[in-house]
């Protein structure tokens, strides 16, 4: 066992639970590590690491800290379940580990947990990532994804998906550029992975009471998708957009972010559903009538 500054301080070697988070675009959610990566997993507590070799868990109580690479998650506890390795992954004990031929195969943070990477951190009170379905979830109350440019929230769960690359935010979800606000019950992320560049967001699908908001006008809509590329969101099922006093009804719109142009029509292009008007209610601006001149 290493000893750092802190109380307790173990080198875990083999499969670990490093965390990653998508690099780009909005609504960015955070990914895994492959679980055949197997750099060591370095965690440290202030009140020490607890290995029950019966219930084959490592708990580490404290301010804990995990880190592999430039990924850290922080909780007040964190318990890693372990099991024997597969005899083909099976290695000696290298100096300073507690054991080189486990493998750990779920993560839990509890307690004011922080997940960070030099560019993301994801706030909540309790996650979970399972190395075996490569998937996290994260949840709590205040749930938060903040990254330099965006910064996303979720009342029921923040979750990644590594073998699909897809980040889902649940429960009154919101995601926010600058002047741009796009929310949902569910915002679905879709992450691409360039060979020649960072992962990016290329495509959100918003579900339920879809909310895509600007600094001039407010669309509605029941389902939703925005491109993350062309900067355009299109909604369907009793869309309205507004825009000051004045309103427009329909059952399909399309609204460019980037250049804040919005259309709205009777049905999606190409469809075969039926057709229904479009509705819009314009108010007409009034000019205040001027004071009456007084008299000499």
């Amino acid at each position: 066992m290493k000893f750092g500054r802190r109380a307790g301080s173990v080198l875990l070697w083999g499969v670990a639970a490093g965390v990653l988070f998508a690099s780009n675009g909005l609504a960015a959610g955070l990914g895994l590590t492959s679980p055949d990566d197997h750099r060591p997993l370095d965690i440290e507590a202030e009140q020490g690491i607890e290995w029950q070799q019966n219930n084959q868990v490592y708990i580490a109580r404290g301010n804990a800290r995990a880190s592999r690479g430039n990924a850290t998650v922080y909780a007040d506890t964190l318990i890693a379940h372990y099991r024997p390795a597969p005899p083909d992954r099976a290695k000696q004990a290298e100096p300073g580990a507690l054991t080189g031929s486990t493998d750990i195969y779920r993560v839990e943070a509890e307690g004011n947990v922080r997940l960070a990477t030099d560019t993301q951190t994801v706030y909540g009170d309790h996650a979970v990532y399972d190395l075996d379905s490569a998937t996290a979830v994260v949840t709590g109350k205040h749930l938060k994804l903040v990254t330099p440019r965006d910064t996303v929230t979720a009342r029921d769960s923040l979750e990644w998906y590594d073998n699909t690359l897809i980040a889902v935010a649940r429960g009154e979800a919101v995601a926010v550029r600058e002047t741009k606000r796009l929310a949902g019950d569910v915002l679905t992320a879709q992450v691409v992975k360039p060979a020649d560049g960072p992962s990016r967001i290329s495509r959100i699908d918003a579900q339920g009471h879809v909310l895509v908001t600007t600094l001039n006008e407010i669309a509605r809509g029941a389902t939703g998708v925005y491109n993350v590329d062309t900067g355009i969101a299109t909604l369907a099922g009793g869309v309205t957009i507004t825009r000051g006093d004045n309103e427009l009804r329909g059952q399909y719109g399309v609204v460019d972010l980037n250049n804040n142009v919005s259309r709205l029509l009777s049905a999606p292009p190409g469809g075969t559903a039926p057709r229904a008007p479009v509705q819009g209610l314009i108010i007409p601006r009034t000019k205040t009538p001027a004071p009456p001149a007084k008299s000499p």
